[in-house]
């Protein structure tokens, strides 16, 4: 399975945006200077996720990107969602139907071996990032880098000031 980068820029933003102090907004373009990304781009990633109801946007002077939910109650697989979209990675196309064996009538997705181990897999691989939040991320960072959530969050603010 292969996501597009986007999916790494908006858990990386997620993640950024847990440390901002909670009300204040970050522009889009401070957001990719982080990384060095092109915001343009970024910002379609961000649009995603305020339109998943994971960030909000405000306009003007002093507007930006924020979180729009505690980062606890933000699960790594509802950004994956957000910027991949719901659907299942594997689709059965049912080929064992046109087999020789095989009988258009039955549902292969329910039947096949092959369809069925891909779907618990994929399962698997929902579950272990509906249980990763971003919270549980920053903890993570944190507890390897101390301090990085404090210094993340007087860069992105230091232009706001």
């Amino acid at each position: 399975m292969r996501m597009s980068e986007g999916v790494e820029w908006a858990l990386h933003t997620c993640a950024n945006l847990a440390w901002v102090e909670p009300g204040d907004a970050v522009p889009a373009a401070r957001l990719a200077a982080v990384f060095g990304l092109p915001a343009a781009y970024l910002n379609k990633q961000l649009q995603a996720l305020a339109r998943a109801g994971i960030l909000t946007s405000t306009s003007g002077p002093r507007g930006g990107f924020r979180l729009a939910r505690a980062p606890e109650a933000i699960s790594a697989l509802d950004v994956v969602v957000a910027i991949e979209g719901a659907e299942d990675a594997f689709r059965c196309a049912r080929i064992l139907a046109d087999s020789p064996w095989g009988d258009p009538a039955v549902d292969y997705r329910a039947t096949c071996a092959i369809s069925q181990t891909m779907r618990r897999a994929e399962l698997a691989w929902r579950r272990e990032l509906a249980g990763q939040s971003i919270a549980d991320i920053v903890g993570a960072v944190e507890r390897r880098n101390p301090g990085t959530g404090e210094r993340l969050r007087r860069w992105l603010t230091a232009a706001r000031a």
